[in-house]
């Protein structure tokens, strides 16, 4: 299902929307597409799928960038970053109803989602980004509560050692252990969602 060109081109469309980037793995080849002023495709890399499985996977690293990790039941993956900034004359409200949207969209485009992974975080360092947390923590799980989708939320330290074997790693250290992995990404919060779905695959049986 995530090889056919309809699947990407959904993809595209949908991160184009969100101002966004996200890349496409078919099996042996990861497609990248970087939407911003001007659309650009990059050439496709060598790499190996994630195990399949009868489980969809969406993995999350919530924020007003939120990373995301898509493992579809046949292993192929779809991984990237989307923007929930609010916009010029935009309530604040309008951010969680659009990060609402989007899954739905994500999850009309995988076909279905079975089970969603976040990052837990409990300590945020300004009161705006933990107020932004907790309003896409709450849309999350209220749209995973209609769907019938299980949730689970990861510590931050649970990922990161697992990632890396430290459980207080940098952002960079994560970004390289996903690169390692024969993920391209350059975004943060991209490499945590990542992580996460990696952690998810290896310690959940999903």
């Amino acid at each position: 299902m995530t090889n056919t060109p309809d699947f990407r081109r959904s993809l595209t469309q949908l991160t184009a929307n969100n101002r966004s980037s996200a890349y496409v793995r078919a099996p042996k080849q990861e497609f990248c597409v970087v939407v911003s002023a001007a659309s650009e495709v990059t050439e496709p890399h060598d790499v190996d799928m994630l195990p399949s499985s009868r489980t969809t996977v969406l993995a999350l690293d919530l924020g007003t960038t939120t990373g995301w990790a898509l493992r579809p039941r046949e292993g192929n993956t779809a991984h990237g970053f989307v923007s929930f900034k609010t916009q010029r004359f935009e309530g604040g409200g309008m951010r969680y109803l659009r990060f609402k949207r989007w899954l739905t969209e994500l999850k009309n485009i995988s076909g279905d989602i079975h089970a969603v992974y976040f990052e837990e975080i409990r300590r945020h360092a300004g009161v705006d980004a933990a107020h932004v947390y907790g309003g896409l923590m709450a849309t999350l799980t209220t749209w995973c509560e209609h769907h019938n989708i299980p949730y689970q939320g990861v510590p931050v330290g649970t990922i990161k050692k697992h990632a890396t074997g430290k459980g207080n790693a940098g952002k960079d250290e994560v970004i390289a252990a996903m690169r390692a992995l024969g993920h391209p990404v350059t975004d943060d919060n991209e490499a945590d969602a990542l992580a996460i779905l990696h952690w998810a695959i290896d310690t959940q049986e999903v």
